[in-house]
């Protein structure tokens, strides 16, 4: 019985300590909300909101952790931040949708259209040349959406 009560003691204590406060919530969710505004063009509610019908969870974990925890850091800069992002994916290579988002992104952030090149063509080195050309396409399409033409200023 006393071992009991002292598992039932501990559970309650881990899970009153380890459970994040209201206010904590809020303001990761608000950090989060704050920088997925400035990567998507302060669209980050219609977005967010596709997912509430089908997976919510997923809406709060991509709102308080990817965004409100970890992007939102203050070591990196947003501007580096959706660099990496743009070379990760492009390595990955199976994320075309997210990538072109990123690449997006990255631009919104103030990383200009050759940088995002550049970053993409260095992935030829690590992930392959065919993951590379699909970066490059995808850049290709956003930049077209976006009106952004590249000269010779990228070789």
């Amino acid at each position: 019985m006393k071992s009991e009560l002292v598992v039932i003691l501990a559970l309650i204590f881990l899970t009153t300590t380890n459970a994040p406060a209201a206010d904590e919530t809020i303001d990761t969710r608000a950090r989060g909300i704050a920088t997925l505004d400035i990567i998507v063009g302060d669209d980050s509610q219609r977005r967010l909101e596709a997912l509430t019908d089908i997976a919510p969870e997923l809406r709060d974990w991509i709102t308080d952790f990817a965004y409100g925890e970890v992007v939102s850091r203050p070591a990196l800069d947003l501007r580096s931040r959706e660099l990496a992002t743009v070379a990760a994916l492009t390595a990955m290579g199976n994320a075309p949708s997210q990538l072109k988002a990123h690449i997006n992104g990255a631009l919104n952030a103030g990383v200009s259209a050759t940088e995002v090149v550049e970053v993409i063509m260095q992935m030829a080195v690590y992930a392959g040349f065919p993951a590379s050309l699909n970066g490059i396409s995808a850049a290709r399409e956003v930049f077209k959406k976006r009106g952004i033409t590249l000269g010779k200023e990228t070789q």
